[in-house]
């Protein structure tokens, strides 16, 4: 059931448009089309939206990583008046969904001037409540004689925060880059709204648009498809033994 769709989409790839269109349908090329990925990049600026796509995805990958591992050492580690409180209150931000908050955010960046610029795509997604609260659960496991140990040394928070903790917690760092690049790559509903101009176009929206008014060429889009999924499957492939091991720990105090 996992594997049928990505057959399919793989196949489909290589048909002629009249195959992909054929009934009933057929799994394996009659005729095996390579030439409809260079189609691709001749239909549309692929190319360009790969690169945007990467610049995004790397940018708001980075910036999250940051700062919601330094939020999460606040929150875990340090003690401030209403800490709990504050740490509820953005936690509960993980129940409202996107699409109640989208006109304000648009109407908040279109007085910004950032419609159709990176600035719109990247700043918002810079920070995630559910990336500080599995940093947190996670540094909340790192033994404390750890930091008692370090501030006998002379060694202050931000030295602790960056010598101890995050070399520690390199599996819920692996786990939380894992989700923020594969929520950055597929992102579509936000790029979407947020850009009008073919340059700053994404890869969702770049292969949505792949699809017609009145007819779709299922083999190119397919064959895009494809290509923006690739980069996924191998980081998965990769990472996968981090991102196990970041969500069975990132629960688990010791």
């Amino acid at each position: 059931m996992m594997v049928t769709p990505f057959l399919w989409m793989v196949t489909t790839s290589l048909k002629t448009y009249l195959e992909s269109m054929q009934i009933p349908p057929t799994i394996w090329p009659e005729t095996w089309r390579f030439d409809n990925f260079a189609r691709v990049f001749e239909s549309a600026d692929f190319l360009r939206y790969y690169a945007n796509t990467i610049f995004i995805t790397v940018l708001r990958t980075g910036a999250q990583l940051f700062l919601c591992s330094m939020a999460a050492y606040a929150f875990a580690r340090l003690n401030f008046p209403f800490k709990n409180t504050l740490f509820l209150l953005m936690l509960s931000v993980l129940m409202v969904p996107m699409q109640v908050i989208l006109i304000p955010n648009y109407a908040l960046l279109a007085q910004l001037g950032w419609i159709d610029t990176f600035y719109a795509l990247i700043v918002p997604g810079m920070f995630s409540a559910f990336g500080v609260f599995l940093l947190r659960q996670f540094f909340m496991g790192i033994p404390k004689e750890l930091d008692e140990a370090a501030i006998m040394d002379g060694c202050t928070h931000w030295g602790i925060y960056w010598r101890i903790i995050l070399p520690n917690a390199k599996p819920a760092l692996v786990a939380l880059a894992i989700f923020t690049v594969l929520a950055a790559w597929n992102d579509f509903l936000w790029p979407l709204v947020m850009t009008n101009s073919a340059d700053m176009r994404v890869l969702s929206v770049g292969i949505a648009n792949f699809e017609g008014q009145y007819s779709t060429e299922y083999p190119l889009l397919m064959a895009a498809a494809l290509m923006s999924t690739v980069p996924m499957l191998l980081m998965f492939l990769f990472l996968q033994k981090h991102l196990i091991a970041g969500i069975a720990l990132g629960g688990v105090r010791r």
